[in-house]
């Protein structure tokens, strides 16, 4: 079958308009209907619809191609399956309060996403284009089984089970699922290993994507010309920009240091003197909430799962340069207590005013 050619050879341009599109909509909906359902499960279902485009479009099906289309439909609706669930059960999701009145401040939301889609989907984009699967637009085939084809494979196994589990573990936790005690932390599953498996998980799905797609770019003798293995290798920037994401913008610094201030505030925020002492919880013997995470946060690994027999014997300045736990996610009572405290005094008497 012929590929279809529209608007580049990489289909780039053409990807763009389906996802600014799709986002346009998405926002509308959201807006309209001042509802939070729709935000991730509509990224996933554009992620979906790329990934399905491009690979029609191209008209070659070759086993590579098959899987990598495989392999983002299942994450696709994995993921947000799950999140209109989690969503929809919990009755909205707090991420949007701030902004879900907002038209500037959401519509700057829908296209930070639009953006997301995009650069992360770029493997699966140009994998299917003609300049990189087409024999008569200088594109060609390299066999699949691969040396790279393969660790993709496990890396995106790996990646995609420990997201799910993550995920599944988290919502089963929080909605009373498994019983456990007030001001306990979550230790199931994968949890147990690392503090943010879900984060894990997730760089390592696109690791392993762009793992898959690059052996045309790679294996001797390519088929590809210069100016096309040169764009194969450059969408690098997908898994870049998803650990970049997760580490420097919307992940990481988002959810762990606020963690560690609310078990922070728990022991010490104005609140505190009305707690009862925390009861004990597996590993989790400390009856107090910021003692309890601490203990937590030194034999649990931040992001890269290690079980924490090991890890709590790692030295310091290991785990605060190698294995990630660095500054920028770590609550200093000393530095950044007195603040949270006297915010968190601020917040309690506009509530009582």
């Amino acid at each position: 079958m012929s590929p279809i050619h529209v608007l580049d050879k990489y289909y780039l341009a053409i990807s763009f308009l389906v996802i600014l599109a799709f986002q346009v909509v998405g926002f509308i909906a959201a807006f309209s209907l001042q509802t939070d359902i729709i935000q991730d499960g509509w990224s996933a279902l554009t992620f979906a619809f790329i990934a399905a485009l491009t690979f029609g479009l191209g008209g070659t099906h070759y086993a590579r191609q098959i899987v990598v289309l495989v392999f983002v439909l299942l994450w696709a609706v994995r993921l947000g399956g799950f999140q209109v669930y989690r969503i929809g059960k919990m009755g909205g999701d707090a991420r949007f309060d701030d902004m879900r009145g907002k038209i500037a401040s959401l519509a700057g939301f829908w296209v930070a996403q639009a953006l997301w889609v995009f650069v992360v989907s770029l493997p699966v984009m140009v994998l299917n284009s003609p300049a990189i699967s087409s024999p008569s637009d200088g594109g060609g085939n390299v066999p699949f089984g691969t040396s790279k084809d393969i660790v993709g494979i496990i890396l995106w196994v790996v990646g995609f089970l420990m997201e799910s589990s993550a995920d599944f573990s988290k919502y089963y936790f929080k909605m009373g699922g498994h019983k456990h005690p007030k001001g306990a932390i979550i230790d199931l599953n994968v949890w147990k290993y690392c503090r943010r498996p879900n984060y894990m998980g997730e760089i390592l799905v696109w690791l392993g994507i762009y793992l898959l797609v690059i052996s045309p770019a790679t294996d001797r003798p390519t088929p590809l010309s210069g100016s096309s293995r040169s764009a194969l290798l450059g969408t690098v920037v997908s898994p870049l920009f998803t650990f970049i994401l997760l580490m420097f913008l919307s992940g990481i610094p988002t959810a762990e240091k606020p963690t560690q201030q609310r078990a922070f505030l728990a022991s010490h925020g104005p609140d505190a003197e009305d707690d009862e002492p925390l009861q004990p919880y597996h590993d989790q013997r400390e009856s107090d909430p910021w003692t309890r995470y601490k203990s937590f946060r030194e034999r649990t690994s931040l992001l890269i799962p290690i079980p924490p027999s090991i890890y709590r014997h790692i030295p310091q300045v290991v785990k605060r340069t190698i294995l990630l736990d660095w500054g920028m996610y770590r609550f200093d009572e000393a530095k950044d207590g007195p603040k949270a405290i006297q915010e968190a005094k601020e917040k309690k008497e506009r509530r009582n005013a």
